[in-house]
């Protein structure tokens, strides 16, 4: 009796595990350069750290946005300022992480700002 009921323990533990990891990796991570902002179709081009490939990326309303003055709804007119601004000051674009399913972001994570040396 004791016997069966630590293999029913067990497989319990490894399917509650495994739901845990499979769980968190549905969702991709996509590190790299946001260089344009689409504000009518809501989409993102985003260049891959690793590529040069640009891929595009759909927000929705429920997307979130991550830096340093902490986590909102995203803002695609304000984001495109921004991107705007940085293109001005001789940059590609915006450097973020953006975590994404099926090319939908569900967040953008922006770098928070280095001190001044």
């Amino acid at each position: 009796m004791m016997n069966r009921r630590g293999f029913v323990l067990m497989m319990t533990t490894g399917l509650v595990a495994l739901g845990i990891v499979v769980g968190s990796a549905i969702a991709d991570e996509l590190m790299g350069m946001i260089t344009k902002i689409d504000v009518e179709g809501k989409q993102l081009t985003v260049v891959p750290k690793d590529s040069t490939k640009e891929i595009k990326v759909k927000v929705t309303d429920k997307t979130e946005v991550s830096s340093s003055k902490g986590v909102r709804k995203i803002d695609l007119e304000k984001l495109a300022k921004k991107l705007e601004k940085a293109q001005d000051d001789g940059r590609k674009g915006l450097e973020a992480k953006i975590i994404h399913e099926d090319s939908v972001a569900s967040k953008l994570e922006f770098a928070k700002k280095k001190a001044s040396q």
